[in-house]
Formats: C-alpha cells, structure tokens, sequence
C-alpha cells in the first residue's frame, strides 16, 4: 500500500472513532471567516482567568481589552483560522485564539431582581433559590422556555429569558 492510502485509512478510522471531529472542519466554501461547521453566532465560555482579546485574528494586533474571569459566556460571531471574533454580554468584540475557549455553556442572570429557581422547569414547582442579578453558572440543559441552572452551589430551572448565554429556542442537555 502507498502512504496516501495508509492516510485515508487512517483519517476514516478516526473519523468512525471520533465521529465529532468531523463537525469540527471545516467546509471548502471558500469563506475566510469560517473555519468549522459548528454554527455561527454560539455560546462558549473563557477557559482560563486571564484571556487578552485583541482587535484584530493574531498576535500581532493590540490588546484591546483583558477578562479576568473563568468561565465567563461569550458568543463566537466570527471564525478566521485558530481565532475567533467574540462578543460578550456588554456589547465589547473582540478576537482571541481558540485554545482560550471552551465549549462548556455557563450564563449570566440578565435582571434588575432575584430571579427564582425552581426544582422543575415549571412555576408551580418548588423554589429552590433565588438568584442575584449578574450571577455566573453552569447551564447544564434547556428545553422551551427553561434551562438547568447552576450557580452557588444550587441547582434549578430558571426562565430562559433571564439567562445570557443561551439562544431563544435552543435546547440541549
């Protein structure tokens, strides 16, 4: 067998081991601004507490602006090789490199109040805490208008609307 051949196998093999990483290339569509086929805009979050967004895809470009803060839910907007154009919650864009982002979904609690959690994704179930405004959790799924939030140590069913980081319907667990 030739090296080529060897490769094919090779990749396809991975392929049917790693059936994700097929998601994860790109599309010869020829667009410069895309370099996977996960969708554009989606949620991630910062994987480490210090992450320098720039203004422009590379190392080069000025630091426009610093987070200090894990886990912190941003939208990908745009892709251009191993950097990603971000928006976080204020508005502010910028680009970072992949490595500095995870797919973990966490959100912000987008209210002027406290916001109730309750055991079941239902308004008539049992409270469970309420939570500050502004406060950092883990989503751990969403179905219709309700998603599994986590936050100080509780865990319940928050009303979508109140929650950055996740689309109007989008569900996942």
């Amino acid at each position: 067998m030739n090296v080529r051949a060897i490769l094919v196998i090779l990749v396809l093999g991975a392929l049917s081991v790693f059936p994700d990483l097929a998601k994860a290339q790109p599309e010869d569509s020829g667009n410069p601004f895309r370099s996977t086929n996960f969708p554009l805009p989606r949620f991630v979050s910062l994987a480490s507490d210090e992450i320098f967004v720039r203004t422009g895809p590379g190392q080069r470009y000025p630091i426009k602006l610093v987070y200090r803060k894990k886990d912190l839910p941003v939208e990908v907007i745009l892709e251009y090789e191993a950097w990603r154009k971000i928006r976080d919650q204020e508005g502010d864009i910028g680009w970072v490199h992949k490595s500095l982002l995870s797919g973990k979904r966490t959100g912000i609690i987008k209210a002027d109040d406290m916001v109730s959690a309750y055991r079941k994704p239902s308004t008539e179930a049992r409270l469970v805490a309420y939570i500050e405004p502004a406060s950092l959790g883990s989503i751990k799924s969403c179905a219709d208008a309700w998603c599994e939030f986590e936050s100080a140590g509780y865990t319940g069913w928050v009303q979508r609307q109140y929650i950055w980081g996740v689309y109007e319907g989008e569900n996942f667990n």
